[in-house]
């Protein structure tokens, strides 16, 4: 269960962690991840998801703007956004649970420091199913016609910026968690 949350640190309304929770990241920036001994393996993998995600996000704002432009025919935009669309919803939801039920008990623990941190991810993730909520309504309106491609690229923007914040956040707070002492009981 999700631990109350300050109004200014939900996620639509911070613009990246607190400074408490970044104390990690001072120690290990994201700029030497790569080249950390712990990195190859589970957060290389990790990343990697978080990288889809952004890259799925883009490829479905593409098609959006190319079907604006006359540049995709709106049936194979359709198609795209169906398989995409679909795939993004399905990949966030199990990523989430894993890292609910999984990752975040398992990481919690290992710098006290942090630890509130994890608050603020689980109840982001309360906070992206209702983005993702929306999302899928956006997109089921664009598939049957009753969402103009327009409007539906301005909800993916607020997506986009919303997922970006979500993710850039998580990695700040446990990748260097991860570095410092190990992928342990995570695989």
């Amino acid at each position: 269960m999700t631990k109350t949350i300050e109004e200014e640190l939900r996620l639509a309304n911070r613009t990246r962690l607190p400074d408490a929770l970044r104390v990690l990241l001072e120690e290990f920036p994201r700029t030497g991840w790569d080249s950390h001994p712990n990195f190859k393996g589970l957060v290389e993998f990790w990343l990697g998801r978080h990288g889809m995600f952004r890259e799925i996000v883009a490829a479905l704002k593409s098609d959006a703007e190319a079907e604006m432009d006359g540049k995709i025919e709106p049936r194979a935009r359709d198609m795209r956004l169906s398989r995409y669309g679909g795939a993004l919803v399905n990949e966030l939801h199990g990523h989430h649970q894993i890292e609910d039920h999984h990752y975040f008990p398992t990481l919690m623990g290992l710098d006290a420091r942090i630890s509130k941190g994890f608050d603020l991810l689980e109840a982001d993730h309360d906070d992206m199913d209702g983005l993702l909520d929306r999302f899928t309504k956006a997109a089921n309106g664009v598939l049957r016609g009753d969402m103009e491609t327009g409007r539906f690229r301005e909800e993916l923007l607020s997506f986009e910026a919303l997922l970006d914040r979500h993710l850039n956040d998580e990695e700040e707070l446990i990748v260097p968690v991860i570095l410092k002492h190990g992928p342990g009981g995570l695989h």
